[in-house]
């Protein structure tokens, strides 16, 4: 006797993949909302930097006190003054306008003793040593303005290569290091940099103001990439619904 087995419709799957589905579309549409959030907060961010640019400079107490209160530093505009120490210039390998060279960060020492590092801003490669600028090594009492530039964490990346204190190259701002390689103690070293503006220095050497602000804002396209594609795993999940529908055959 043969015995007869009747199929019994498989609905698991057809329910599985609807509820993938609606994973997915609510991944992709969580995303676009979360660019669009972003977005926001850039061009605040934007609007909030070029707003500090184009205020009136502030005496470094006032950026002190801010920073001490862990109050946003960066990008303010600050007026120091004091005397530069330049023989312990450090040097930043870096990249200006296409021409490589160095930012020269030179110790402005205040009336109180303490130091200020400030970026007096790009000399080019074969500028590089002192004797071939001596004009711009500015001498007595000097009052610089600029923007104030937070001290670094820590290395940026790991793609950037460790710091060369013995050829006084530095590839990122060890704001510490460079203190200590010239015999400058910690605490007498205020914790962030001073880059200074574009005032000319003499035979114009070192070239100022100098500070790249560069905030990418790519997070409209983003956002339209992520709601894009949900719109789209719509339509494909709307068109195979409809042809499953149509290959249905009558009873």
């Amino acid at each position: 006797m043969t015995e007869i087995v009747h199929a019994t419709p498989r609905r698991r799957l057809p329910v599985l993949t609807g509820i993938l589905v609606l994973i997915a579309l609510a991944i992709l549409i969580s995303l676009g909302t979360w660019q669009v959030e972003r977005l926001y907060w850039k061009e605040g961010l934007i609007a909030d930097i070029a707003a500090r640019q184009a205020a009136s400079p502030v005496p470094l107490a006032d950026i002190e006190a801010m920073a001490a209160a862990g109050g946003d530093i960066e990008y303010r505009k600050v007026t120091a003054t004091g005397r530069y120490i330049n023989n312990k210039e450090r040097h930043f390998f870096a990249t200006w306008r296409g021409q490589t060279g160095y930012y020269i960060y030179t110790p402005l020492e205040l009336a109180d003793g303490r130091i200020l590092f400030v970026n007096r801003g790009f000399v080019p490669y074969d500028n590089k040593e002192p004797e071939m600028r001596m004009q711009g090594q500015l001498t007595g009492e000097q009052t610089v303005t600029g923007l104030a530039r937070e001290k670094l964490p820590g290395k940026p990346s790991w793609v950037v290569p460790n710091n060369d204190v013995a050829k006084n190259i530095f590839y990122w701002k060890d704001l510490d290091v460079m203190a200590e390689s010239v015999g400058l103690e910690k605490a007498s070293v205020i914790p962030f940099f001073v880059d200074a503006d574009s005032t000319p220095n003499p035979a114009g050497l070192p070239i100022g103001g100098v500070t790249q602000v560069d905030l990418p804002n790519d997070h409209l396209q983003y956002a339209f990439t992520w709601y894009g594609l949900a719109a789209v795993l719509v339509v494909v999940v709307a068109i195979s619904w409809f042809r499953k529908g149509a290959k249905t055959p009558q009873q």
